[in-house]
Parts: C-alpha cells; sequence; structure tokens
C-alpha cells in the first residue's frame, strides 16, 4: 500500500501529465514496437523513430525482417548505434517470433525474455503498451529519479523494478515510467536538475538535502 508521500507524488505527476501519454517509441504493432525497443538500446527514442520510419517501410513483417540481410540490415540501423548486436537480434527475435509465435509478439513474460536481444525493460514496454498488463519499466530516469525520490536505493533495474512493484499501486505501475521520462526531459534532468522549477521538490528528499 502507498504511503501519503507516494500518493501525493502519484497525484502530482497524474495533475501534471496524465495517464493517457503516448509510447514514445512510433510503431503500428506489436512487433514494431519490440523491433524499436531494441534499437533504443543506448539511443535516443528521436534518433530511433527517425530510423524505423525507414526501417517498417523496408521490413512490413516480421518474416520479412527475419529474411533480412545482415550486412544490409547493420547499414539500415548503423546510426542508432551497436548496429552489429542489434541487426543479428532483430533477425534472430524475428525468426523465433515466425517460428514459434505464427509471427505474434507474445504477453508472457518468460516468453518475451527468451526472445534475442530482449531483457525485462523490453519485455515490460510490451506487457504495458501492448497488452496493458500492469508492469514497471525501468529505463536510466526511472532508476535515477526513483533514487531521488527515496523510492528505492537499488541501482540494478531489476532489483529497482521489484523494489517500485512494492511501493507504487499496481494501476500506476505503465504510467509511472512515461511520467518520470517526462519528468526527467523536462525538469530532473541529470547533469543540472531544477530543482528550483520542479513540483515534487517538497517531497523529494533529495531536493530537501540541497536545501539543508
Amino acid at each position: 500500500m502507498a504511503d501519503k508521500r507516494v500518493k501525493e507524488i502519484l497525484k502530482r505527476l497524474d495533475d501534471r501529465y496524465g495517464r493517457d501519454i503516448p509510447c514514445y517509441l512510433d510503431h503500428d504493432s506489436a512487433w514494431q514496437l519490440l523491433a524499436a525497443t531494441i534499437l533504443s538500446a543506448q539511443c535516443t527514442d528521436a534518433r530511433v523513430n527517425l530510423v524505423t520510419k525507414e526501417l517498417f517501410k523496408k521490413y512490413q513483417s516480421p518474416a520479412e525482417l527475419a529474411a533480412a540481410d545482415l550486412k544490409e540490415l547493420e547499414e539500415d540501423i548503423r546510426s542508432t548505434g551497436f548496429y552489429h548486436n542489434k541487426a543479428r537480434n532483430l533477425i534472430a527475435m524475428c525468426k523465433r517470433l515466425v517460428g514459434e509465435y505464427g509471427g505474434d509478439v507474445p504477453s508472457d513474460i518468460d516468453a518475451l525474455t527468451s526472445l534475442p536481444g530482449v531483457g525485462r525493460k523490453t519485455a515490460n514496454v510490451i506487457r504495458g503498451n501492448i497488452y496493458h498488463i500492469p508492469s514497471i519499466v525501468v529505463d536510466t530516469h526511472v532508476g535515477r529519479i526513483s533514487r531521488k525520490l527515496g523510492l528505492t536505493e537499488e541501482t540494478d533495474p531489476v532489483k529497482v523494478e521489484y523494489a517500485l512493484m512494492k511501493k507504487l499501486p499496481e494501476e500506476h505501475w505503465i504510467a509511472w515510467n512515461i511520467q518520470i521520462i517526462a519528468l526527467g526531459r523536462s525538469i530532473c534532468t541529470a547533469r543540472s536538475p531544477k530543482c528550483e522549477e520542479c513540483f515534487l521538490r517538497d517531497l523529494c528528499p533529495s531536493s530537501l538535502a540541497k536545501n539543508q
């Protein structure tokens, strides 16, 4: 059960950002979001969206991407970084989707994380955005700001996920990631957080410690 401070944090996040914030990665289907999320590792969403705009015109199904030439695909996604591994994972992931799931993306966490290139973060993006299964996605913003807010001391993403599952009500798990990304990009930036502008400053141990 969320305590009073956590409830107030969630209320203010809802008031500022709402809960109907669209996914930052452009996609028209589950497999496209899965591919885009794999590409987003160590890359900005904006860059991924530029790449996938052309990529999903070229490869219009998991079967087409599964049959892609590795070197050609590497060039297609080169600007997202780590393109050797990402290209191999995309082809292998799509082959598994076609061979084992008829081209569909599974919703089960174990099935998702068994796919090449898919960890818990990517799996939870799919579960939350596609299947609307309560899931907490831990990216750098979520980990960093959750620690600043005193919701966890963990640094390992999986441990952060489980800690937040205990602190946050289930109905807010999906919204937490999108709202915290919005906060992290606009106010609580990594390099120079604008604590004086933050609507959570009186609830944030990190901000309060600065003013002591």
